[in-house]
């Protein structure tokens, strides 16, 4: 494959070049589809290569092992490699990307597949035929696919069409904008999660998934650090069928094996794994969402630290991750930042429950324009039941606070990320604070950490921003958008006016009485 001349790198410490020619390229291709349809087209081309790579590669090396039969689907199902037909093989299709019947073809070689590989049922694409597509693009674009990794050995192949994937996914959620945000976690923030969790062997969940970001990080943590894939065990429930079917193919494009269950009734009221504890749980949940149902959970087993409000679900995610928590595991989860300081229908009494019960383990306040979603600021809560594990600092009575809203760099006019220093600063910090082997003896840094009491906590209500705690100069504009803040000052407003009403009430009794005593006594 050609090389560019030079390879750039990016915020994250990811070296680019040819994914980045690739998009564009691809891009150009897309014309006026939307990116939303064009997305399943590239994708699926790009697995469909990704297998065909895995499948050619163990071909080849069963033609020259003694009594190895290489046309039979068992030699390759015992070593985890996708059975490919002769048909749906990728130099099949390359040698046929010209033709206008290329549409057709790549249908039957995904139901072919299917057809042959039980755990792919129901997952891949298979509408390349319809008429709306463009054959000449499609067979532009198999060109294109055909020259990732043609050059490379089996293992590095692999890799390759897994970061091309990934790179993909990006791309277009940027392109999708606020629909991208819903199966797309940026980069920077799983990258964040997974190096402060740091899932290096155990049972990892996520309760809504996406495209399984949070998965192909962890599994990239562990080999990095030496372990084995099978060191984890990968468990995610997705609603949406469209993003559990991607999830599902960039999973398999990395090799991970995983439970990834789909339903429509989604995690809270179909909980597909209901009896899962898992060691690390990472979660970006939708923001906010005011339509979830929790109006039909009332009396759910799972809210533990009260009845989250039907209007905002962000409390029902934190106490569903909670529930699905090992004893020993700690959870990372990302969430508007009004969770930290809204008092609205009872949000404030969960928190202070949850705060007393000493499972708030860290917060991270995020600078803002990070996602893909949302511009509004977010934040990162790390709880965990035992904040005295075997071999680390009895933290127990106390939660770090760290505010990163200053780091980051942006990419572009709208959109920031976390760099991979960033990421390696709060990560050490938050390993220091936990007293993990190897690390420096904790500090507080005034204007971004702060290890603080119960206590403290306590004197602010048990309001959760870190700027309050770390001595940073900040406002409520800061941390909380002006929807949430409105709706807090008028909720306080009513509150008061209720008290006054109250109050006058009570005067205008106690003035009647003296009326009435000064009447008597003339």
């Amino acid at each position: 494959m050609a090389r560019p001349a030079k390879k750039n790198t990016d915020n994250t410490g990811a070296t680019l070049g040819f994914e980045a020619q690739l998009w564009i390229t691809s891009d150009k291709l897309r014309g006026n589809m939307e990116p939303s349809d064009y997305k399943h087209i590239v994708l699926g081309l790009i697995f469909l290569k990704y297998i065909s790579d895995a499948f050619e590669s163990k071909h080849k090396a069963l033609l020259h092992e003694q009594h190895a039969d290489p046309e039979d689907p068992e030699e390759y199902l015992a070593d985890n490699v996708f059975w490919v037909p002769a048909p749906a093989r990728w130099s099949h299709l390359r040698a046929t990307a010209r033709q206008p019947t290329i549409g057709k073809a790549i249908d039957e070689a995904m139901l072919a597949i299917e057809n042959s590989n039980a755990s792919l049922k129901a997952i891949l694409p298979k509408d390349y035929a319809r008429p709306t597509l463009n054959a000449m693009m499609l067979g532009e674009l198999i060109d294109l696919i055909s020259c990732i990794a043609m050059d490379e050995t089996a293992d590095r192949s692999k890799d390759i069409l897994g970061r091309v994937y990934e790179y993909f996914l990006g791309n277009f959620a940027g392109a999708e904008g606020k629909r991208g945000g819903e199966f797309y976690t940026p980069r920077s923030v799983v990258q964040l999660l997974v190096t402060m969790l740091a899932p290096y062997r155990g049972r990892v969940y996520d309760p809504c998934c996406g495209s399984g970001g949070m998965f192909v990080q962890s599994e990239r943590f562990v080999a990095e650090h030496g372990g084995r894939s099978s060191d984890i065990a990968i468990y995610g429930q997705e609603s949406n069928h469209t993003t559990w079917r991607l999830a599902k193919m960039n999973l398999a494009v990395r090799g991970i094996e995983a439970n990834i269950q789909w339903n429509t009734a989604g995690s809270f009221h179909n909980d597909a794994l209901p009896d899962l504890k898992a060691d690390y749980i990472l979660a970006n949940p939708p923001f906010n969402v005011s339509d979830w149902g929790g109006e039909r959970l009332t009396h759910d087993r799972r809210w533990r630290y009260g009845t989250p409000p039907a209007g905002n679900a962000n409390f029902a995610w934190l106490q569903h991750v909670l529930f699905h928590l090992s004893p020993t595991g700690t959870a990372g989860v990302v969430l508007a930042n009004g969770a930290m300081s809204s008092t609205q229908s009872g949000e404030g009494d969960i928190r202070r429950a949850m705060v007393e019960a000493d499972v708030v383990d860290c917060i991270i306040a995020l600078p803002g324009q990070l996602f893909y979603s949302t511009q509004i600021p977010a934040c990162l809560w790390f709880l965990a039941h035992n904040k005295a594990p075997a071999n680390e600092r009895d933290r127990r009575g106390e939660v770090l606070f760290i505010d990163a809203r200053q780091l980051g760099q942006l990419v572009d006019r709208t959109r920031r990320e976390l760099t991979a220093a960033d990421i390696a600063q709060i990560a050490a910090t938050y390993h220091a604070w936990r007293g993990q082997a190897g690390q420096p003896v904790y500090q507080d840094v005034p204007g971004f950490c702060k290890a603080v009491t119960l206590d403290e906590i306590r004197t602010y209500g048990h309001v959760l921003t870190p700027g309050r705690y770390v001595g940073a100069d900040m406002s409520d504009a800061e941390e909380v958008p002006f929807a949430e803040r409105f709706a807090a000052l008028r909720a306080t407003l009513e509150t008061q006016l209720t008290e006054g009403e109250r109050l006058a009430a009570v005067i205008r009794a106690q003035l009647g009485c003296v009326d009435l005593l000064s009447e008597e006594s003339n």
